[in-house]
């Protein structure tokens, strides 16, 4: 509790690391309770205000159906924002355990799967994903379970690199004297000395999470109508650009505000983290 106490103190002190905790926390608070602060219901009707400009009524204006873009932005955060964190969180705990597991076996079992995880990440992770989702179908979940997959590769490489240096440590040394098992020298001795970098690279990956889901929403594999998820509304505002502006640009400003944060809130853990990356 006290190192996570002085890690957040360390942050704060940090330029870029206190505006990304800000804006984070807040997006985080946004995506939890957006139904409830949402002025207007996100799926109303008024007809009445087709287009409307940015108002006192309408903040963010509205769309061809009159629906308030403040609303359906609060309400889609959920299934945008905790998405993307959900699928970060399945890519960072595969490759981890790929990558520990392959970097403490060593030998010919870690050049088996070093060069299958190579294989893999010479595809790139839009197309890998796409692939994922023609076998697996159309859906939040699907994308979410394909974007995992996608981020897990190169998760993997990170936590084998680190792997190899903490393993020849002298308290893994140690552990090994001792008898310890396997299992309780990777979860105890091992796993524990090298999530530093993993949380570092996770946070980070949140933003292309972010960015690859609305894509996949935009082009109609993840996310489908009626719901308001930031990249679908993109998609669905298309064929109105040029009636109005507002349908595209707000939630386009929210998707690139909220990868900002979670890449400024990545370097400056970075930095508190690993001070010499900073030096």
């Amino acid at each position: 509790m006290q190192a996570t106490l002085n890690t957040l103190r360390a942050l704060m002190r940090s330029p870029q690391g206190a505006v990304g905790t800000v804006l984070v926390t807040l997006l985080l608070i946004i995506s939890i309770f957006g139904p409830v602060i949402a002025p207007q219901d996100p799926e109303g009707f008024n007809f009445g205000a087709r287009f409307s400009e940015p108002t006192s009524q309408f903040l963010f204006g509205t769309d061809w159906f009159g629906r308030d873009l403040l609303s359906r932005i609060l309400v889609g955060a959920r299934s945008t924002v905790l998405l993307a964190i959900l699928a970060t969180i399945i890519g960072t705990a595969i490759g981890a355990m790929i990558g520990i597991f392959s970097g403490f076996v060593g030998g010919w079992v870690d050049e088996l799967i070093m060069r299958a995880v190579d294989a893999i990440m010479a595809i790139p992770g839009l197309l890998l994903a796409l692939m994922i989702l023609t076998v697996l179908g159309s859906s939040s979940l699907n994308a979410v379970i394909a974007i995992g997959i996608a981020f897990a590769p190169g998760m993997s490489r990170i936590a084998r690199s680190t792997t190899l240096s903490v393993r020849e440590l002298d308290y893994v040394s140690a552990a090994r004297a001792r008898g310890e098992s396997s299992l309780w020298i990777i979860f105890a001795e091992i796993l524990p000395n090298m999530v530093a970098p993993v949380i570092v690279e996770a946070t980070i990956r949140v933003a292309f999470a972010i960015m690859t889901l609305a894509t996949l929403s935009f082009l109609g594999l993840g996310a489908q109508p009626p719901s308001s998820e930031w990249g679908l509304m993109i998609a669905e505002a298309r064929e109105h650009m040029f009636r109005s502006p507002w349908p595209i640009v707000v939630p386009g400003i929210a998707i690139a505000l909220i990868a900002i944060a979670f890449n400024l809130l990545g370097d400056g853990l970075r930095d508190v983290l690993n001070p010499q990356a900073q030096e």
